[in-house]
């Protein structure tokens, strides 16, 4: 199957695994290349030194196309962006708005610029300042999220700008394909999906917790770093969201104290990184707290398997997942319902 996704980027078919921090790392990034989708290898919870190794890593792992996602407002973008360039990545993917110096520094390199949006206003601003294409995704979608449904954000940024979209939020199978490419875009990305498959080093047991949620239990809250964060509903989230200031204040200084034991940091550097979550944004200092070890929260379960400790993002479609196949498995089986949806539907007139 041919779109501007896979012209544009050089892969087989119009799927995207998203880089997902702590989980999109060489091997599963590398096993959907080798399916045939476009793999992103997420940078944000690595040092410089480890995005090089895992580049490398990845390289040694596939001859396809595979995709970098770099933090924009990161101190050390430019370095990781040299990275990128000098490894020969075929795509830069970007969480927040890249500047436009930035993407015209890939671009010029010859590197595929796609920034992920959340709203029309954001599409429009990247495009203009030259990014090859986007990836909008929709409140269903999991981590940091919206409020609107892709299926009304879709068709919106497909109408206001004119290089090629990649829908995500809510899309595991062929038919969600077939609907996203109905509506304009040039193909679909998918991060609970892909974090779902043999391929995926995320330990078994948190994966048997995705796989016995149901629609209800993915939930919205901001009770972790104030931001809206689509995730499992677990204890902990629960918990968080019954503490009142003082409590949750308490609870946040006993797992920070946790992960800074984990993570090394010092207390100066942690409360320096929340307060610059907090910039512009009305969070409490339990928040703060949370916000600024977010990442080990979400290392704790993807990584240790402490699913009592961490958090878990994921898009509502966990709660339609009930397997575990490998990505080339994924993405036959993806390929083939697309096209199956594709012979089914009436002729026209």
């Amino acid at each position: 199957m041919r779109t501007a996704l896979t012209e544009l980027t050089g892969v087989r078919y119009p799927i995207v695994q998203t880089g997902m921090g702590w989980v999109a790392g060489p091997r599963l990034v590398s096993a959907s290349a080798e399916a045939g989708a476009l793999g992103i290898l997420a940078s944000a919870t690595m040092s410089v030194e480890e995005l090089r190794a895992a580049v490398r890593e990845t390289k040694s792992r596939t001859d396809r196309p595979f995709g970098v996602n770099l933090r924009a407002d990161a101190g050390d973008a430019r370095e990781r962006v040299r990275i990128i360039v000098d490894e020969g990545v075929r795509v830069a993917s970007f969480a927040l708005a890249p500047s436009r110096e930035l993407i015209a520094e890939l671009k010029n390199a010859g590197v595929v610029v796609i920034p992920s949006i959340g709203a029309r206003r954001h599409a429009e601003k990247v495009a203009a300042w030259g990014a090859d294409a986007v990836i909008v995704q929709g409140g269903e979608g999991g981590g940091h999220t919206g409020e609107v449904a892709t299926t009304v954000l879709l068709p919106q940024v497909v109408d206001a700008v004119g290089i090629p979209v990649i829908a995500a939020g809510g899309f595991h199978d062929g038919r969600g394909l077939v609907a996203a490419l109905s509506y304009g875009a040039a193909g679909i990305a998918m991060g609970t999906r892909f974090l779902l498959t043999s391929d995926s080093t995320v330990p078994d047991a948190v994966k048997a917790r995705y796989l016995a949620a149901s629609v209800k239990d993915v939930t919205v809250t901001t009770a972790v770093d104030g931001l809206p964060h689509r995730m499992l509903r677990t204890e902990m989230v629960a918990a968080l969201e019954r503490a009142g200031r003082v409590g949750a204040l308490a609870q946040a200084v006993r797992r920070a104290t946790g992960f800074r034991r984990l993570s090394g940091l010092s207390w100066s550097r942690m409360i320096r990184d929340g307060l610059a979550m907090k910039h512009g944004k009305d969070l409490s200092w339990s928040q703060v707290l949370l916000a600024a070890n977010t990442p080990m929260l979400l290392k704790a379960s993807m990584v240790e398997g402490r699913t009592d400790l961490g958090v878990m993002a994921s898009g509502q479609v966990a709660g339609l997942i009930e397997d575990l196949p490998s990505c080339e498995e994924l993405v036959r089986r993806v390929m083939s319902e697309a096209s199956q949806a594709l012979r089914t539907l009436p002729p026209p007139g």
